[in-house]
């Protein structure tokens, strides 16, 4: 790597979007470093990277600030991707979205604002909405309520960032992503399916009632629009990246079904809470109005149903 040349950092780079992210800036001749510390993402999702020369992996916590504070000043853009993933598992232990999430973004920041770092992007979520009362949700909507500690904590992040970008001179962009799926995603209701259709291939459970409409948004469409948005001059600048339209839970069972070429399959819904969510926390209905990124000239390729059925084919061919 040309060291004399200022790079972008990429934190949680290993992991499924980050590493997507990661290989678009190495093509784009951008010098790029990840920094992870893989408890979630994996070395493998680099393979793209690691011989090139404008790329470098950094081992590491974001909690390490003395680690951090040492490659800032390299540095010219933070996408800040570092974070506990799952919604899910936020209710049976909300610490972790506080420190995984939270806490380290407060950390990160900290080493930031003493740097001469100008730009941080940082990947937010669908859930800060919570159950929104009007669909498409626009990035105008409020109060912004969420339903998760996963919700909470992201939301919280984003009021970092913001308080942060108006004290200190950093420039700040804010991505509030729809469900993104495709290869190298390690959960999430795709990856879901194909695991329990591997151990059953005549039954199929699903969390809550089936009826769960949200809008999905494959990788290589959500990278396209993280890189619009990114350009944004605006001090503080927020972007839903999802799709035009949604689709249900049935719906993608029946995809994942027939892209695994099985027949006669038993789709039994199980659990959930009473009101037909899969789990406590769970955004039943979800579709963000997508026009304020649209207008940068972004606009996704593949619809809910193409998304899904090519990321089931390249999950499929990673789990066999």
């Amino acid at each position: 790597m040309d060291k004399s040349k200022k790079s972008v950092l990429i934190t949680g780079g290993a992991g499924f979007i980050g590493s997507h992210l990661a290989d678009r800036l190495v093509n784009n001749n951008i010098n790029t470093i990840v920094y992870d510390n893989f408890s979630t993402g994996n070395k493998k999702n680099l393979v793209n990277c690691l011989k090139r020369t404008n790329f470098e992996l950094i081992v590491g916590d974001l909690n390490n600030s003395k680690k951090i504070s040492s490659i800032l000043p390299r540095i010219k853009t933070v996408f800040h991707i570092a974070a506990y993933p799952e919604v899910r598992t936020g209710f049976e232990n909300p610490e972790i979205a506080f420190n995984e999430n939270i806490k380290n973004t407060y950390l990160l920041l900290e080493q930031i604002r003493k740097s001469n770092v100008k730009k941080i992007v940082f990947a937010s979520s669908s859930v800060v909405y919570g159950d929104a009362k009007k669909i498409p949700t626009s990035e105008e909507y409020g109060p912004l309520l969420p339903i998760s500690p996963y919700g909470g904590s992201k939301l919280a992040c984003e009021g970092l960032i913001s308080a942060y970008c108006h004290n200190y001179g950093i420039q700040g962009i804010i991505l509030r992503f729809a469900n993104v799926i495709g290869s190298r995603s390690k959960h999430g209701v795709i990856w879901d399916f194909i695991n329990k259709l591997h151990q059953n291939k005549k039954k199929l459970e699903i969390l809550g009632d089936g009826t769960q409409t949200k809008s999905y948004i494959h990788i290589s469409d959500c990278v396209d629009g993280f890189l619009k948005a990114a350009d944004s001059k605006n001090p503080v600048d927020v972007f839903n990246i999802g799709n035009n339209d949604r689709t249900s839970v049935t719906d993608i069972a029946n995809i994942v079904i027939d892209k695994m070429n099985l027949k006669n399959v038993k789709i039994i819904t199980k659990g959930g809470t009473f009101d037909g969510r899969g789990w406590p926390g769970d955004v039943k209905k979800m579709h963000l109005d997508i026009k304020k990124l649209k207008r940068t000239g972004w606009e996704p390729k593949l619809n809910s149903n193409s998304a899904i059925k090519k990321a089931s084919l390249e999950l499929i061919n990673e789990t066999d």
